[in-house]
């Protein structure tokens, strides 16, 4: 097996399959250590990065000297060149609310033909216990002739990147590290806590580490539905919700969630890939999934409570026109994967709203391909009948409540929805915006 120190003399690379939000950060604080290659399928992605651009925004590249020992590559055959990989590909869902396995398996499919003895492999994807022991090795072994503990060994290290973070950071989160049998979870412990200066948790099994993984979003998503679930509540009872969050929240053990739309690639997919093999066993984990029922209806809620509010103000619903700020799936960043505004879109679509999408940082062209929607320039969203604040970029901070009342139709009927509470209640309704949040 391949050891730290050939590793750490730069005698063998370590090669990163998948350059995303997770693999391309990855590979650039690896490069500082060792030497790396860095693999992405998409040609466009690597041309990019070559060129030092990173439409993700995980990296900024004026920071990355020559000091980083990093290659990218879009040839899958540069694999061979490697003997310590790291698998970081997405593991999405699928129409049907299934594990989407087959990135991690093209990807285990592309290093399988390129292993070579002594090789480890490592996968950073969020998957179920025992996925990749049960479906990723099979698939290595088949694809390489090599057995797997005797020829080559495997370990999970699951990733804990938080898009947009500028705190919690790759080297400032403690990584959870498991191999199949000793010496790897050394190695791994090793490799990773050159990088990672908040240290590392070296799990008893590869089940473990993939069993903590997918319950730390499956945590978060359950929080959030509570906080869901009682913004309806509170919302038919003509209370604030965000009041009340505020005021439970001195009492120092109450956790801080909010309500909002659950998207994006891990808090809303992780609980599924749990739930599929709780099933798969016989269980039906019943808080899991209604957690994710409440999240899931949150867009649509959203969209009902403007409608309601455009019909008190005798606005006519069918060609209404209404405004939406933001698409991606959390605040300034420009992931689309997942995003649930899209469910408020699909909901006004559907009582006849002209609904008008602008985006502080998503890309227009991934926008039109991956979901459909035509985003506008931030200007050309005026003679609306009602707004929603769908994702709170910090670019929308600077707009004015005198300004907005200019974007209406009617500036005496101006309606504010607000999903995050982002906007100053109090100064849009002095300034005569009538304004509701979640």
């Amino acid at each position: 097996m391949i050891t730290f120190e050939q590793l750490q003399n730069r005698e063998d690379a370590v090669a990163v399959v998948g350059l995303g939000y997770v693999g391309l950060p990855l590979a650039v604080a690896l490069g500082r250590h060792f030497r790396v290659l860095g693999v992405d399928v998409s040609e466009k992605r690597v041309d990019e990065l070559k060129r030092r651009i990173d439409r993700t925004n995980e990296v900024d590249f004026a920071t990355v000297g020559d000091d980083v020992d990093l290659t990218f590559s879009a040839d899958l055959a540069d694999l061979a060149k490697a003997r310590l990989i790291l698998v970081a590909v997405p593991t999405p869902i699928d129409e049907f609310r299934s594990p989407d396995l087959r990135p991690v398996r093209g990807a285990s499919v592309s290093v399988g033909k390129h292993l070579q003895p002594g090789s480890v492999v490592v996968y950073e994807s969020t998957v179920y216990p025992g996925l990749t022991e049960e479906v990723c090795v099979p698939i290595l072994e088949a694809e390489s002739g090599l057995k797997c503990g005797v020829d080559f060994t495997v370990g999970y290290s699951p990733e804990r990147i938080n898009p947009g973070d500028q705190v919690h950071r790759l080297e400032t989160i403690t990584k959870v590290v498991a191999g199949q049998d000793e010496p790897t979870g050394e190695l791994l412990r090793q490799v990773y806590g050159t990088v990672v200066k908040a240290g590392t948790h070296l799990a008893p099994n590869i089940r473990t580490a993939e069993a903590a993984k997918v319950i730390e979003n499956t945590q978060r998503d359950l929080n959030i539905a509570l906080m869901n679930e009682l913004a309806v509540i509170f919302d038919t009872m003509g209370i604030d919700t965000l009041d009340v969050l505020e005021a439970a929240g001195t009492k120092w053990n109450f956790l801080p969630f909010r309500p909002g739309l659950v998207g994006g690639h891990c808090i809303g997919v992780d609980p599924y890939y749990l739930t599929f093999k709780a099933q798969a066993l016989g269980l039906h984990p019943h808080v899991i999934l209604a957690g994710r029922e409440i999240n899931d209806t949150m867009g649509k809620f959203i969209a009902e409570s403007t409608i309601k509010r455009l019909i008190n103000s005798d606005c006519k619903i069918k060609g209404a026109r209404v405004g939406v700020l933001g698409l991606t799936f959390k605040e300034n960043v420009p992931d689309l994967r997942n995003t649930r505004v899209v469910d408020i879109l699909a909901e006004l679509a559907d009582y006849g709203v002209e609904v008008l999408v602008t985006d502080a940082e998503a890309d227009p062209e991934e926008a039109r391909e991956e979901l459909g929607v035509t985003l506008l320039p931030l200007g050309e969203l005026r003679d609306l009948d009602a707004l929603i604040l769908a994702v709170p970029h910090r670019g929308y901070a600077e707009v004015r409540p005198s300004e907005l009342k200019g974007w209406f139709r009617d500036p005496e009927r101006a309606l504010v929805v607000d999903v995050k509470g982002f906007f100053d209640r109090a100064e849009l309704e002095a300034a005569g915006v009538a304004y509701w949040r979640l």
